[in-house]
C-alpha cells in the first residue's frame, strides 16, 4: 500500500489535542476514524503525526501519514477523509511518498505562529482563536529580546515541568515579533520543541513587551534553568502550528 503524507487544518478549540487519548476526542483518533471508514471499516488505519498539538492549540498544517490502497490518489484522499469528519478538522493536501518516509522522524523543521489580540475590547470573531490581552505590547522590546533565545540553549525555565523529553537541549531558528492592526504574531521556528516551550517563551516575552522585565531578566530566566524562573504559560487558543518543512 503506498504511504500518503496529509496536510491538516483544525480548529483545536473542542479536542484533547493531537495524540489520541481515552479522556476526549484526538485529532489523530477523528482520523484514524476517517481513514477506516473510507475503507468501510474493514481495517484500522494508523496515522502518525509530525507534531503533539497540546488541547486547545490549533493547527494550519500538521503533516501526518497513513497508508492506504492505491485506489485512492492524491486528489480523491481529501475528499474522502473529510467527508467523515468534523467540520473543524480538514485534510487540504494529501501526497504519495516514499514507503519510509515518516512525518515526524522526517521533519527537519517546525513552524509556529502565536496570536495576541491587543486591543481592550475583545472582539466575538476571535474568540477561541488568540490570546486576547488587551493592553499595549510594545512588539520592537520583544522581538529584540527574543533573539536573545536563538540557537541553541537549555530550556530547562521553558518547558513543562511534565516534560517528558530526555533532554531539555533544544535549538531555535528563529523569532520573529510583528505587527498586524490589533494584533501581534510571534514566529518561532526549530526543528522541535519541549512541551509548552513555545506558550512558555510567549509568557516571557508578554513581559518584555509590558515594561516589566527588561532583557537581563529574560537571560537571567534562561540561565535559571528554573521553570518557576520564567513567565506564565500563554493559552493555547493563541498557538497554531503553521508548517512542516522536509528535506
Amino acid at each position: 500500500m503506498p504511504r500518503f503524507f496529509i496536510t491538516i487544518e483544525y480548529d483545536g478549540t473542542d479536542f484533547v489535542g493531537w495524540q489520541r487519548q481515552d479522556n476526549g476526542d484526538s485529532i489523530q483518533a477523528c482520523l484514524e476514524h476517517a481513514a477506516s471508514a473510507i475503507l468501510g471499516h474493514r481495517q484500522d488505519v494508523a496515522v502518525q503525526g509530525a507534531g503533539r498539538t497540546d488541547t486547545g492549540v490549533h493547527a494550519l498544517g500538521q503533516v501526518a501519514h497513513c497508508d492506504l490502497p492505491n485506489s485512492f490518489n492524491e486528489r480523491q484522499l481529501p475528499l474522502a477523509l473529510n467527508a467523515h469528519l468534523p467540520a473543524s478538522i480538514r485534510v487540504i493536501r494529501a501526497k504519495i511518498v516514499a514507503d519510509d518516509a515518516h512525518a515526524r522522524f522526517d521533519a527537519v523543521m517546525r513552524r509556529y505562529r502565536y496570536r495576541i489580540h491587543r486591543r481592550r475590547i475583545a472582539s466575538p470573531l476571535l474568540m477561541g482563536r488568540v490570546w486576547h490581552f488587551g493592553q499595549a505590547l510594545d512588539a520592537s522590546a520583544m522581538h529584540e529580546a527574543a533573539q536573545l533565545l536563538v540557537g541553541k540553549h537549555d530550556f530547562t525555565s521553558f518547558r513543562a515541568t511534565q516534560c517528558q523529553a530526555p533532554s531539555p537541549i533544544r535549538t531555535i531558528d528563529q523569532i520573529d515579533v510583528t505587527e498586524h492592526d490589533d494584533e501581534i504574531w510571534i514566529a518561532v521556528s526549530a526543528r522541535s520543541f519541549l512541551h509548552h516551550q513555545v506558550r512558555n517563551i510567549i509568557g516571557s516575552l508578554v513581559l518584555i513587551g509590558q515594561g516589566r522585565w527588561k532583557n537581563n531578566d529574560l537571560v537571567e530566566a534562561l540561565n535559571q534553568r528554573d521553570r518557576s524562573a520564567a513567565g506564565q504559560t500563554a493559552p493555547a487558543e493563541g498557538l497554531y502550528l503553521t508548517e512542516v518543512i522536509y528535506p
